[in-house]
């Protein structure tokens, strides 16, 4: 296993705290807010009536008591829990533009946990391959999201295969109360929707992909020689076909579109996220789709 730089995996973080902080004041703490409610209404104080309240809050015992009419006072119970379920498998250390997707990941994982602690709200973190190699329980702070990122970063997993049906599973056994779920992975996977929808019953949960752009299409580079990350397979494949890249491209797209489908089905939310492109464009729309189905 390779040493980490401490100096360079703090730069590292920090600059991620840096760029995703700003993302959070400027553009998305608001709509998280919104987006995102607590788990209902808690009873707060009663207070005399005022001229413009709701007169089906008059609180009829203490009127009568009192002779004045008055009301009773409710705020929104704010604090959620938010989980990220993050795929670790070996097939998050790629990337062939502009950086891995596991760097991704981070980023996109800073960017809403930044929104979550900002709104009070807690965060924590499973992280999983084809078995549950950590669980981080939800808590608040600017340290503890930093934790994550820093796990999401380099952590080092035990296995390298993906197992999202088994990852579903724990999460459904280990969190209790209704919370806020992004699951992050490739979804290179299979058999995962039934606890997918058990999960969703419940909880609210996002998928989010993340893609690199060699995953999606192939440019002309001629012969070259993959590997799977999990497998260790490799295969050689000539890139200079002009109907290997057009089939490569039209299964890509077939991929998406069945699993973009199924979490329909499923009425599931789902956020594709490209290496190469910035993911602020992806959220932005994912929050203004939440706050137009309200």
């Amino acid at each position: 296993m390779p040493v980490i730089d401490q100096k360079e995996l703090f730069k590292k973080i920090r600059r991620i705290e840096i760029r995703t902080k700003k993302l959070v004041n400027d553009l998305f703490s608001g709509e998280y807010h919104s987006t995102f409610k607590g788990q209902g209404m808690e009873f707060e104080e009663v207070r005399q009536y005022e001229p413009g309240d709701d007169i089906r809050l008059i609180d009829c015992n203490v009127t009568a008591r009192t002779g004045y009419p008055h009301v009773k006072k409710f705020r929104e119970e704010r604090e959620l829990s938010v989980i990220f379920l993050v795929d670790a498998s070996s097939s998050g250390a790629f990337g062939t533009k502009e950086r891995f997707k596991e760097d991704a990941a981070a980023e996109l994982c800073a960017v809403l946990a930044f929104s979550a602690i900002k709104n009070n709200d807690k965060v924590g973190m499973i992280i999983f391959t084809d078995k549950i190699e950590k669980f981080i329980p939800p808590k608040k702070g600017r340290a503890h999201v930093l934790r994550l990122v820093r796990e999401i970063l380099y952590f080092k997993p035990e296995s390298t295969g993906t197992d999202i049906h088994g990852a579903l599973e724990y999460f459904n056994r280990v969190i209790k109360k209704k919370s806020v779920v992004f699951l992050v992975s490739d979804f290179l996977s299979e058999d995962y929707m039934k606890p997918l929808q058990i999960a969703n019953k419940k909880h609210d949960v996002i998928a989010v992909k993340i893609s690199d752009p060699r995953e999606l299409r192939f440019e002309n580079v001629g012969l070259i020689e993959l590997e799977d990350a999990e497998s260790g397979d490799t295969l050689l494949i000539d890139t200079a076909s002009a109907q290997f890249r057009r089939d490569f491209a039209a299964k890509a797209e077939e991929d998406n579109f069945v699993l973009n489908r199924a979490l329909k089905l499923l009425n599931l939310d789902f956020i594709q996220i490209i290496t190469n492109q910035s993911y602020i464009k992806p959220l932005v729309n994912f929050f203004s789709m939440r706050e137009k189905r309200r």
